[in-house]
């Protein structure tokens, strides 16, 4: 059996690799890298070296320009500041919209996007490192359980039941899946998460405060922090 790890560089990626290796073994794994037309570079770099870490076969694919019509804080087009403060206080603004660093159904595109390349690689699983702090509070609704379930049914129907989609951790936090990650040893020292693209993570966005609290909770400093040059 072969998988297709959608892969950022991230640590919930990182571990998604992690644990579709162990199950299936590094030849029957690929990994797929997607630019989206992020401020910055980071993250595919990462996923560069992670994959050559791991010895997988690792693909790219640019779809930047389906988002030049968002103004998403994370696309290098849009002036708009990323927010720097907890996912949680974030969603006090929103009115119970999705938060400004959502992408527009980037995980639906990916995913879809993700299910060609599976099919023709005869690839019978995608994985993503979709998480449950990620869609708490509709900070993010493509991380989901509803939407897993819809995008899972959508590509097992549409690619005639030869491929299927799994979240391994939609229903964990993110300090479970790194309790996961560090059982497997995965690389977290090479991962970046961090939406600011500068030498060192900004420690601040909210993604780097949810990075180090499930690290924390692991009684553990983050070691990209640790060994962040």
């Amino acid at each position: 059996m072969k998988a297709l790890v959608l892969f950022s560089g991230g640590v919930d990626s990182t571990t998604c690799l992690g644990m579709a290796i162990d199950k299936y073994g590094k030849e029957n794994v690929t990994a797929l890298s997607v630019s989206y037309g992020q401020k910055h570079t980071k993250e595919i770099e990462a996923s560069c070296k992670i994959a050559e870490y791991y010895g997988v076969e690792h693909f790219y694919l640019d779809l930047a320009k389906i988002f030049e019509y968002s103004d998403c804080s994370l696309l290098s087009h849009s002036d708009k500041e990323i927010p720097q403060e907890s996912y949680a206080e974030q969603l006090t603004k929103t009115d119970g919209k999705p938060v400004s660093t959502y992408v527009p159904f980037r995980n639906g595109l990916f995913l879809a996007s993700a299910a060609s390349i599976a099919i023709s690689k005869e690839c019978e699983v995608i994985y993503y490192g979709a998480h449950a702090d990620d869609a708490a509070g509709n900070a993010y609704p493509d991380c989901s359980s509803a939407f897993n379930r819809a995008i899972n049914d959508a590509i097992f129907i549409g690619s005639g039941n030869q491929c299927r989609v799994e979240a391994p951790f939609v229903g964990l936090t993110k300090a479970q899946v790194v309790k996961i990650g560090l059982d497997l040893k995965v690389p977290y020292e090479l991962t970046w998460s961090c939406y600011e693209g500068q030498e060192k993570p900004c420690g601040k966005c909210g993604t780097c405060i949810d990075r180090a609290e499930a690290f924390r909770l692991n009684g553990i400093e983050d070691p990209g922090t640790v060994n962040e040059a």
